[in-house]
């Protein structure tokens, strides 16, 4: 793994790590302590929650709403665009980086899970390094979501996916592949159903 120093570089990378190294420790707690101060505040405290969301995001757009409670691993792996809302009991797992474009809406309970561990048992609970430490091992796969999309309640999104633009995500799916733009898409796994069209619009309701 010529060039890749610290255990950290070797997260971003997607590549097995151990994941109780000191500097991850460390950002761990570190964002541990902000989620906390966030979890705790209130809803009058709008310049507070917004203050602790710029300093627990790698980048956050204009216009962002997250209710609590919220998690997340590391906070500075995500990217947030504008006008970001996610209901109660969001999770992201951001232990490489998850991408979150424009206009964005997460129902309640949704889970973005970029990290992973190996199918075989002695490789997840004992892996040996090249440095000849043992340890429980786990590697990473980036989420990229577009923008104006829309992942309804109790939705599990897994590394490796990217969900395109304008993409609506049924309640309750495991979403495990890439979804493609305008399109609706639910299940277990979820799959594409079909585009969204014109004769979706709900304007009539006005």
């Amino acid at each position: 793994m010529e060039g890749i120093v610290t255990e950290k570089e070797k997260m971003l990378l997607g590549k097995l790590y151990n994941a109780s190294d000191a500097e991850l420790q460390k950002e761990l707690k570190r964002c541990r302590k902000l989620t906390r101060l966030f979890n705790n505040s209130t809803e009058e405290d709008i310049e507070y929650r917004s203050k602790l969301l710029k300093d627990l995001f790698g980048k956050v757009g204009e216009n962002i709403f997250i209710e609590p409670t919220f998690r997340c691993d590391y906070g500075k792996n995500i990217y947030i665009g504008d006008n970001f809302a996610a209901n109660y009991d969001c999770i992201i797992l951001d232990v490489c980086k998850v991408e979150i474009g424009n206009n964005v809406m997460f129902g309640p309970n949704v889970s973005l899970m970029a990290t992973n561990h190996p199918l075989i048992a002695h490789e997840r609970v004992a892996m040996k390094y090249p440095d000849g430490h043992v340890s429980m091992s786990e590697y990473a796969d980036e989420i990229h979501i577009g923008n104006n999309v829309w992942v309804a309640a109790n939705v599990v999104i897994l590394g490796g996916v990217t969900i395109g633009d304008n993409a609506v995500i049924g309640a309750g799916s495991v979403v495990t592949k890439d979804i493609p733009a305008n399109y609706l898409a639910y299940g277990v796994p979820c799959k594409p159903i079909r585009e969204i069209t014109e004769q979706d619009s709900k304007i009539h309701l006005l």
